[in-house]
């Protein structure tokens, strides 16, 4: 039986920037985002991973990671992702959105009190204009798992002409966009918290920013909204077309 964990399709946002990790945010305590993952990669196949984007658990996928990449500690579990399905709309045009896959991984995750799997949000739920959501991540460097209290932008503003106009589609996730906390590059794939419905639920995926500088006024964060895409979810990806395997992650 597949264990699971959701992600980004598309390649992790803003490669040419000087912020690398969740801005606006501080260092997340230890055991408390259990459901973020890291998702890594050995490029030159010499047993040397590197983090590559977030990552959420939703059905016993990954691993008690430290919230340090560079320094282990025991909770930590590694396992080989062994197939990715990426859902079947997605065309490498992240304006059109379905940027969200799903992993399964060669073997399940032991429980040892450092993973949880994260609650999703209920069929189509949309969060009012500025709910209090948090974003977390590592970044693209070795670093503390940062945390930050980021703010819904309702789709309605989000759509604006003067914010992120007509690619903000409904099945996306508006976050952020004060000029101060926002996700960057290497927070692809990371889970946007909210605490609805009395559990912290995994409202999006972190899809795309800005380009240059990630925080900026009205360009919030934008996330694969995780309500829109349950049904697909819940399926197990299996209707998914593997040929992205190459998916630019």
């Amino acid at each position: 039986m597949y264990t699971k964990g959701l992600i980004c399709a598309e390649a992790p946002f803003n490669h040419n920037v000087h912020n690398e990790r969740v801005i606006g945010g501080h260092d997340a305590k230890p055991n408390t985002w259990r459901w973020q993952i890291s998702l890594q990669m050995d490029s030159y196949n010499d047993g040397s991973y590197y983090h590559l984007c977030g990552g959420t658990l939703i059905d016993m996928v990954l691993v008690g990671i430290s919230i340090h990449l560079s320094l282990y500690d025991g909770s930590e579990q590694f396992i080989r992702v062994e197939k990715i399905d990426v859902h079947p709309q997605w065309t490498g045009d992240l304006a059109k959105g379905n940027d969200i896959a799903i992993m399964k991984l060669a073997n399940p995750v032991y429980d040892n009190g450092y993973v949880a799997v994260a609650d999703l949000p209920a069929p189509q739920q949309m969060l009012p204009h500025d709910f209090i959501c948090y974003i977390t991540g590592w970044g693209s460097v070795p670093a503390v798992l940062q945390v930050a209290p980021i703010n819904v932008v309702e789709h309605s503003v989000c759509s604006q002409p003067e914010w992120w106009g007509s690619i903000a589609l409904r099945s996306m996730v508006c976050a952020g966009g004060d000029g101060i906390i926002s996700g960057c590059q290497g927070d692809s794939g990371g889970p946007l918290s909210c605490y609805t419905d009395g559990a912290w639920r995994v409202h999006g995926v972190v899809s795309y920013g800005p380009s240059g500088m990630c925080n900026q006024v009205t360009k919030p964060t934008v996330f694969t909204r995780v309500s829109f895409f349950l049904e697909w979810i819940f399926s197990g990806g299996e209707s998914a077309s593997c040929l992205h395997l190459a998916l630019r992650l």
